[in-house]
């Protein structure tokens, strides 16, 4: 798996399904999102690749509950002793002591989900493991041992609890999955359980400002990201 640098202090390592992102901390490394089960060993191998040890390995802040973010977080968990952090309201869905909302498709979002679960039965995808939640996260919280301030935004639609990070300083964006990219410009992400409450989310996300947007699906946007979310047409997309 590539490492692309994002900013000095983050890189993307992109998986077929759902990209995650380093973030060097004062102290070892933050990750954001765990890719599908199966992937903590090219994880591990980027960590090792950036300097880390799998012990640097401190944080893993999930933005949602969906498979292609949490699901290698046990394994991830177990082999460097990361705490992970998610939002409030995903928290019961990631811990595995409530059910899970199933999204509301589209037309167009139940062709593509179609075809990704086809996929998945061809390559073998492991079932879930659900892992424990060391911190609950809220909107207006702040995680304070980034180096700078990280913003945590609750931004629901794609599902109860999704989770944005804001680091105003250095003008980078984690939306999770509320917004993601496509031919260079900020689409609204597919699967989503409140259509409506995610166009609100993206449309909070667009009034920010930003330079750099790491989105889980697509190409990050290293510059003029602020210009790139603020010309999208969220309400078009997956119609």
């Amino acid at each position: 798996m590539e490492l692309t640098q994002v900013t000095p202090t983050i890189w993307q390592l992109a998986f077929p399904v759902g990209h995650v992102y380093f973030v060097r901390l004062p102290d070892g490394f933050g990750l954001i999102d765990t890719a599908m089960p199966g992937s903590a060993p090219p994880i591990l191998d980027a960590l090792t690749q950036l300097g880390g040890r799998s012990q640097d390995l401190r944080q893993i802040v999930l933005t949602h509950s969906h498979i292609d973010h949490m699901g290698s977080a046990v394994d991830l968990v177990e082999a460097t002793g990361a705490r992970v952090l998610a939002g409030a309201v995903d928290a019961p869905f990631i811990r595995g002591t409530a059910p899970e909302p199933q999204p509301v498709h589209t037309a167009p979002e139940r062709a593509l989900h179609e075809q990704i679960v086809a996929g998945f039965s061809e390559a073998y995808v492991r079932p879930l493991q659900h892992v424990a939640v060391d911190v609950d996260l809220h909107d207006g919280d702040t995680i304070d041992d980034w180096g700078e301030p990280v913003h945590v935004l609750h931004v629901p639609g794609h599902t109860p609890g999704s989770i944005a990070l804001h680091l105003s300083s250095s003008g980078v964006l984690f939306p999770g999955d509320i917004v993601a990219t496509a031919e260079g410009r900020a689409i609204l992400g597919p699967f989503n359980v409140d259509r409506e409450q995610a166009i609100a989310s993206f449309r909070r996300l667009a009034s920010l400002e930003v330079e750099a947007l790491c989105v889980p699906h697509g190409e990050p946007v290293f510059k003029g990201a602020s210009e790139v979310l603020r010309a999208a047409a969220p309400e078009n997309d997956w119609v």
